[in-house]
């Protein structure tokens, strides 16, 4: 019998579960490049492993594609529930969710294979619903607190995520671009205050326009592509 896509079962060996993970971080990173019909061969060879490995822990293409859905879904409840049990307040547990859902790429990976997750799935209804069950708590509360807009929602914030999540066209380098995400978010997280009077420093680089032109005459980083 195959591996579960959830990966249900017996629990994995070290080696077997480190393979695993790196499969699922691959084909997140092709899926969003490729789309969902992305060769299952660029997957293993990105994730370092053999395709015969690929399918031994994914049969199908079915199994691989809801496994890194739930992946990123349980991932950011987790992320969550952290964030909300370990921040003083429920606008800095917001903030610090959202910068660790861009670090996860939830919303690069979610919007591409949107119509390929079985919503219908268990486990997969248990972590979105868990997600959201938080997330809506995290927003009443900030707002209860006086730290968030009161015309601010949930969806406000999910789909702000997926703008930002998205990839940049062009010479970019990935770890860039995704510093650049996190400035960016600085950027709106001031605009969610409920007050402007508190606005954060912001990280990343201030890039110019001849450092974003400059990206185009070089090129590429060694091995960025496979990052």
């Amino acid at each position: 019998m195959g591996q579960q896509p959830n990966g249900a079962g017996r629990p994995l060996r070290a080696d077997a579960r480190d393979n695993r993970n790196r499969i699922l971080a691959a084909a997140a990173e092709v899926f969003v490049e490729q789309g969902p019909g992305a060769p299952l061969e660029e997957i293993s060879r990105r994730a370092g492993t053999g395709i015969a490995t690929l399918y031994r822990r994914f049969p199908d293409r079915r199994s691989l594609t809801t496994a890194v859905a739930l992946d990123a879904l349980q991932r950011t409840t987790a992320e969550a529930k952290r964030a909300r049990d370990e921040e003083p307040t429920a606008f800095t547990a917001l903030v610090r969710y959202m910068h660790r859902v861009l670090d996860i790429g939830i919303g690069a990976v979610f919007p591409v294979l949107l119509a390929e997750i079985p919503f219908e799935d268990a486990e997969i209804a248990t972590a979105r619903d868990d997600g959201v069950a938080i997330m809506d708590a995290l927003v009443a509360t900030a707002q209860k607190d006086g730290d968030l807009r009161p015309d601010v929602t949930h969806g406000d914030v999910g789909m702000m995520l997926v703008r930002l999540s998205r990839p940049m066209p062009g010479p970019m380098p990935r770890h860039i671009a995704l510093q650049v995400a996190h400035r960016h978010l600085d950027l709106l997280v001031d605009g969610l205050r409920a007050s402007s009077q508190r606005p954060g420093m912001l990280g990343g680089p201030a890039l110019t326009f001849g450092d974003l032109r400059s990206m185009g005459d070089e090129p590429p980083e060694r091995g960025a592509a496979d990052r």
